[in-house]
């Protein structure tokens, strides 16, 4: 109840405020603080994914003005010496299921030229169970042309195994996240334990498949010791896996982890529309809040 009330209160808050709570997961508003956290992450053993916070573009405009952001990004972070690639929501280049997937396929397979010069990955992200197969479709249409282009599946959908047989050929580079938003019964796990055994379940499947570089998504511990008998067991080599982290979220895992040999690469988000952004994404999943203000007061740390 607390929770509920609190994101239903989230548009009262002062900009200062709400910018001051944001801070630590945010990198800022300008491409140079995005720039700036990188280059402080490279500098504890970190790798990076470079993210502008947005989704749900509603004009060609719009779109059109985030592929050119990114492909800014794209250019600084080469300049910058920086590994980290650019991961981008679907819909945030004007994905719309069923009314408006060329214009996706056309920026995302522009960013996918300029990044493969650069020897870098674009990963197209997984949004709610509406926009899954346009996604699919839209990824599997770029990685015929493209062999730097990644994917998000969610293992909290009861679909994402059949999902996974029905991948291209090839190496592929999967993010594999228990799923941020809150699906229905119906069509998805709800209890935790479920999710987090198809996710261990999926990573069995994908490295079944051999061809696969894995992209752990998770602050939890149990689940990622899961997962590291996992690539013990198949053997899988250092530069084929890794565990990928939310910025400020539990940064003493990433650290252990680190420590024990594990690749970490950091979510790295920012831009103008963190507030927006924010909002949508606490009333789509209200416990984020409730970990976000854990977090803040150092329960469970």
């Amino acid at each position: 109840m607390f929770t509920k009330l609190l994101v239903s209160a989230m548009p009262l808050v002062p900009g200062p405020i709400m910018r001051r709570l944001a801070g630590r997961y945010i990198a800022g508003e300008e491409l140079e603080d995005a720039l700036r956290k990188l280059a402080e992450l490279r500098a504890q053993g970190f790798t990076g994914i470079f993210d502008i916070l947005g989704e749900g573009s509603n004009t060609e405009a719009h779109a059109r003005t985030a592929a050119a952001a990114y492909a800014r990004g794209a250019d600084a972070l080469s300049e910058a010496g920086l590994d980290a690639y650019i991961s981008i929501k679907p819909s945030h280049l004007g994905l719309k299921p069923g009314v408006e997937e060329e214009l996706p396929f056309q920026l995302y397979s522009e960013l996918a030229t300029r990044c493969a010069a650069q020897g870098r990955l674009v990963r197209v992200e997984m949004e709610d169970h509406p926009t899954t197969d346009a996604t699919l479709r839209l990824f599997a249409r770029l990685r015929a042309r493209f062999d730097n282009v990644g994917l998000v599946l969610q293992s909290r959908l009861f679909r994402t195994p059949d999902d996974i047989d029905a991948l291209p050929a090839g190496p592929l580079d999967i993010r594999l996240v228990k799923g941020i938003y809150l699906e229905p019964a119906e069509i998805a796990h709800t209890e935790p334990r479920a999710i987090s055994d198809a996710f261990v379940s999926q990573t069995r499947q994908l490295l079944q498949r051999g061809d696969v570089h894995l992209r752990f998504a998770t602050h939890d511990d149990a689940l990622a010791e899961r997962l590291v008998a996992l690539v013990r067991e198949f053997r899988v080599p250092r530069e084929r896996y890794e565990f990928q982290v939310l910025l400020g979220v539990q940064e003493h895992l990433w650290t252990r982890w680190r420590d024990g040999g594990h690749p970490v690469r950091v979510y790295v988000p920012f831009g103008p529309e963190w507030r927006s952004y924010s909002q949508r994404r606490l009333r789509k999943n209200p416990k984020l809040a409730a970990a976000v203000i854990r977090d803040l007061i150092g329960i469970g740390k």
